[in-house]
């Protein structure tokens, strides 16, 4: 259905948690007239899309949340520490709900290609349903995860069973009850998922190409005096969690975990494993990520952990990771994740030492030359994190130059939320932003509140686009990579590093501030007062 071409002020893509604010704050704050379009049924982006059993968010409830709306952080009441997908899927709807976001979205729609015209100085935007509008600023929402990576495995065609994706999971869930199932991977999703799965399945195959470092989550309800407590400190809390490294309340221990004693180390390991969370990860000693002596005493605490908790030796040692420092691949959290392999209807089929998958069978799966047969096959694969949703959009910026070409060696941004040659496109926790390194709400709201500030203040002096200087995104670029380079993380081949996608030009995807999402955020409010350094306003 072709229809005539609408005109507005702002169109952003995608109505998750960034979608949503972003539309709020340029609808409600500047006036702007603002349409959103929403592959998914509904609000929600990452909370639509992913239905896994065990799907819940890692960071802590009273800082997952919006923090604009004062009453709501008053009102609103989590079940549990972290909350399952259902939940917070309710909390987005009831958002969208009490802010009447959803008349200005457009649901089940999938934004195709969009174009900057030069002469007009506007973005055309094209949709799968036939549609061609106009709109001055472009905004993604895409999310960081949510283009999802399908291996290309062999004879997946032929496989007579049923398979799934954990981020395309059936809305009325799967029935594993007395089936013979594999997941495929062993990262943070299926970390929730398979102990979950588990409990249902007939048996259960894993197949792991690496082993992951995975913490205790410490999952359950919150006692009440500690809500009320956190309720009557929101805004010392919102406070502090902008101003912090990770938008969390975690603090590294400010001295190197070589200079104490080891009973002492071991009393704070063990304080950090039993808070559970990303205490053991964010709240480590300062020189964990940047030395690898120090890395190596993080780590070994974890492999003991392993060691003592999965009772076959054999499978203890293929759960164990090898080859990447601790803390330099996403950080799973568990809850009876190796406690799972101790059961008897679980078979764990590592890489390294039983040999990878070399086809999808009509039964099943054949690795290291053995056919395992299956009902049900689970990908839990992941996604071609930060670029790949971005790319899909097929944008075209000056002189039809695609961003696939600008990115051809990897991303090349200002800031992580702007592009030289793409003038008024805002990526929401872009590549070369904090984002999955931080609390994602919080860096959500830094990037939404800047990019209002930025297009206010282009409307009250008569400007009508903005982009990077080259200059100015050759330097940021330069600078993602040196900060990146003094750590352990590049070591590892993760989805960090882009090395998860077969031919993915291999680059550090996030940003690592030295200060974290504060000191970032603070970096981007300067350059702000400066006049937007390091952009062109025309």
């Amino acid at each position: 259905m072709a229809n005539a071409t609408q005109d507005f002020d702002a169109v952003v893509i995608g109505a998750g948690f960034s979608g949503m604010y972003m539309l709020k704050s340029l609808r409600d704050k500047l006036g702007l007239k603002v349409r959103v379009y929403e592959a998914g049924d509904t609000v929600g982006g990452t909370w639509y899309w992913n239905r896994y059993p065990g799907a819940r968010c890692d960071s802590d409830s009273y800082i997952y949340c919006f923090t604009f709306d004062k009453q709501l952080l008053q009102e609103w009441e989590w079940s549990e520490r972290y909350p399952e997908q259902p939940e917070i899927l309710r909390y987005l709807e009831h958002v969208a709900e009490r802010h009447d976001l959803k008349r200005d979205m457009q649901f089940s729609t999938r934004v195709t290609s969009a174009g900057f015209d030069d002469e007009r100085g506007l973005w055309t935007v094209h949709t799968d349903g036939g549609e061609a509008v106009t709109a001055r600023y472009l905004i993604t929402a895409v999310g960081t995860l949510s283009d999802t990576n399908i291996p290309g495995f062999k004879g997946l065609n032929d496989f007579k069973g049923k398979w799934y994706h954990t981020s395309r999971f059936p809305h009325e869930g799967v029935d594993f009850t007395a089936k013979r199932v594999a997941v495929v991977g062993t990262g943070a999703t299926a970390v929730q998922a398979i102990p979950e799965i588990a409990q249902q399945a007939k048996h259960l195959t894993v197949f792991q190409r690496t082993a992951n470092y995975c913490v205790p989550a410490r999952n359950g309800k919150v006692d009440p005096e500690l809500v009320k407590a956190r309720k009557a400190d929101y805004d010392g809390i919102v406070e502090r969690i902008r101003e912090s490294l990770f938008g969390q309340e975690h603090y590294l221990i400010p001295q190197s975990v070589l200079e104490v004693t080891p009973e002492e180390r071991e009393r704070e390991f063990d304080r950090m494993w039993d808070a559970g969370g990303f205490a053991f990860w964010l709240a480590n000693y300062q020189d964990m990520l940047f030395s690898q002596e120090a890395n190596d005493l993080c780590a070994d605490y974890i492999r003991r952990k392993i060691r003592s908790t999965v009772k076959d030796p054999v499978a203890a040692e293929k759960l164990i990771p090898k080859g990447h420092a601790y803390g330099t691949k996403r950080q799973p959290l568990d809850t009876n994740y190796y406690e799972t392999f101790n059961k008897d209807n679980v078979l764990l089929v590592d890489a390294a030492t039983d040999g990878g998958i070399e086809a999808i069978t009509e039964k099943g799966i054949r690795a290291g030359g053995v056919e395992h047969e299956f009902d049900i096959i689970v990908f839990a694969t992941g996604f071609d994190a930060m670029t790949g949703a971005i790319k899909a959009l097929n944008l075209k910026g000056r002189g039809g130059r695609t961003l696939d070409q600008e990115w051809s060696d990897g991303p090349h941004t200002y800031l992580g939320i702007s592009v030289v040659g793409f003038p008024n496109l805002f990526t929401i926790t872009g590549p070369q932003s904090p984002s999955v390194l931080t609390n994602m709400p919080v860096a959500i709201e830094q990037h939404v509140e800047w990019v209002t500030d930025c297009i206010d203040h282009m409307r009250k002096t008569g400007k009508t686009t903005i982009e990077p200087i080259p200059q100015a995104q050759e330097e940021w670029v330069a600078h993602v990579n040196e900060v990146i380079g003094a750590t352990l993380f590049t070591s590892a081949n993760s989805w960090y590093m882009s090395a998860n996608i077969e031919g993915k030009p291999r680059a550090f995807l996030p940003y690592l501030d030295p200060e974290g999402i504060g000191g970032y955020r603070k970096r981007c409010g300067e350059i702000a007062v400066n006049g937007y350094e390091g952009f062109t306003l025309a």
